[in-house]
């Protein structure tokens, strides 16, 4: 996991990329368990193909809301204290893709849309990232969007506590991303963190942001 230095592009440079690299196509293997999600990580990728074997693959679509401010900056929540999964974590707006949701974009607008309250108006969707593999079996495919700023939030504090934002220049640093590992069953695995002020950017959430860093940032 070798650190890159930061790449130094504009806000419209970063829309830009991303339009040209990202696509609406959507990966077989958010659904098939056969398909282990690439992650440069063998002791991740291991553990991916256990869970695999182990429990069903458990679809979801998350939204990265890059809000278009002069100095852009990406939306994120802090889930409720009281969930039964990744409780009080900071993660993207988004969950699992329901049966009659047309697409995993649409799960992500009506994600967002329930959870924070973020209409569609203001959203512009770009594309979707690489399917990304948790260790409770998810598969999220995450859209990148632009986001108008204007908008008025409603917050669900059934699911969610609060919505913020943080800085995009921060979060593509790869100065700031913080390489740690954990065990797995005996093997060791890695994972990103991003400490932004009071809130501790971890797991899933950071590893989608490395991803963004990697896909957009990085030629």
């Amino acid at each position: 996991m070798v650190r890159a230095a930061p790449a130094e592009i504009t806000a419209a440079d970063f829309y830009d990329r991303a339009r040209a690299r990202l696509l609406f196509d959507v990966p077989p293997g958010l659904v098939d368990p056969n398909i282990i999600p690439e992650t440069g990580d063998p002791g991740t990728s291991r553990m991916l193909e256990i869970i695999a074997r182990e429990q069903p693959v458990r679809p979801a679509a998350v939204l990265i809301g890059v809000v278009a401010h002069k100095e852009p900056t990406v939306l994120l929540t802090q889930r409720s204290a009281h969930l039964n999964e990744h409780a009080g974590q900071i993660a993207f707006p988004g969950g699992k893709i329901d049966a009659t949701d047309g697409s995993p974009l649409e799960a992500a607008l009506r994600e967002a849309q329930e959870e924070i309250g973020l209409d569609r108006s203001f959203i512009d969707p770009i594309g979707y990232l690489d399917v990304y593999g948790t260790g409770f079996g998810f598969r999220i495919l995450p859209t990148v969007a632009r986001i108008k700023p204007g908008f008025k939030l409603a917050i669900n504090h059934s699911e969610v506590d609060d919505a913020f934002e943080v800085p995009l220049t921060f979060l593509m640093n790869p100065a700031n991303h913080q390489v740690h590992s954990k065990d797995f069953r005996g093997m060791e695995r890695s994972y990103y963190a991003m400490p932004f002020a009071e809130r501790y950017i971890w797991g899933a959430t950071a590893g989608i942001l490395r991803v963004l860093y990697e896909r957009i940032y990085l030629t």
